[in-house]
């Protein structure tokens, strides 16, 4: 297990949990007593700590590199039943976007996510989950192929942001992810969006324009991350954590705002402390967001779609 600097002292009673019971396997020391105490304190510290995170804590923690990525959230939701589908039949297949059909709780979606990669070698193919043009027009091929089959669609988002290299700008990115935002709102099968780690910028609305979307706990949703934000407005990334505060990025704030639906519960400490715990709880919220939706007409839905977005930015006195 890895851990981030405000884990540090549940680090340090792991490791005196650990020793302990060490010692106790190793002689004939009774240290029942003395573990149980440390447990103890563990359980109260990891309480403490993960019970009043900062936003630039939760931030940190949405990029913890234990925490599960698409495909894994995918392969557990579907149980084997994933077919995943490639290229955008115009360029290439950007292994950044994944998609494909898959079955969960036997009903049958198109899934589609970013990918970011779980070391060094694999992150350097999925391009650190930064999809280029072609792969939010992989993902809009696929989201039509659904539409025509009436299949609804599932997206999972965890992203730092669209490509922004130069070749990415001249293949037309800005107007790959409009017209995803475009034909993702005026399409006629469900769409559940869940933010399972970073929800940065427009790189995060190319598929995430859905009538649910789904933040997990420790996860963030803003225009722009902290740090980038921090170097704009103060020229340093030391700032990031006032900058992450301002931003009102986390699930809560969002939930408050009203610009997403649901918060999804972690298990203590984030996703990565229980992966098992963290599936079923994600595929409860999207089966419950599905059964809200599957009866709603084609008209209805779109209906829906359009006045929820239409009303984002309301503000009275």
């Amino acid at each position: 297990m890895e851990y981030l600097d405000f884990e540090l002292p549940i680090k340090e009673l792991e490791d005196q949990l650990d020793k302990c019971q060490i010692i106790g396997a190793e002689s004939n020391v009774d240290v029942t007593a003395t573990c149980k105490q440390i447990e103890k304190k563990l359980e109260e510290t990891k309480r403490k700590i993960y019970k009043n995170l900062t936003a630039w804590q939760r931030v940190q923690l949405s990029r913890h590199p234990n925490r599960p990525y698409t495909l894994e959230h995918i392969t557990n939701l579907t149980k084997g039943t994933f077919l995943e589908m490639f290229g955008d039949r115009n360029f290439k297949d950007d292994k950044a976007m994944i998609g494909g059909l898959g079955r969960i709780d036997g009903q049958s979606f198109m899934l589609i996510g970013q990918q970011k990669g779980i070391n060094t070698k694999m992150r350097q193919l999925r391009n650190f989950g930064m999809a280029s043009p072609e792969g939010y027009r992989k993902a809009l091929r696929l989201m039509k192929m659904a539409e025509k089959f009436n299949i609804p669609v599932v997206t999972l988002i965890d992203t730092p942001g669209a490509f922004p290299g130069l070749e990415a700008e001249e293949r037309g990115q800005g107007e790959a992810i409009a017209r995803n935002i475009l034909e993702m709102v005026r399409l006629k099968v469900p769409i559940i969006c869940v933010i399972i780690g970073e929800g940065a910028s427009g790189g995060a609305l190319g598929i995430g324009v859905g009538d649910r979307v789904l933040m997990m706990e420790n996860t963030w949703y803003s225009v722009i991350s902290p740090e980038s934000c921090s170097s704009i407005l103060w020229k340093s990334w030391e700032y990031k954590e006032q900058a992450a505060e301002a931003l009102k990025l986390t699930s809560s704030d969002m939930k408050k705002m009203k610009l997403v639906d649901d918060v999804i519960p972690e298990p203590l400490g984030g996703a990565h402390y229980d992966k098992e715990t963290t599936f079923k709880t994600v595929e409860q919220y999207i089966m419950k967001a599905f059964n809200e939706l599957k009866d709603l007409s084609t008209a209805e839905l779109v209906a829906q779609r359009m006045d929820k977005y239409s009303k984002m930015g309301e503000y009275k006195e």
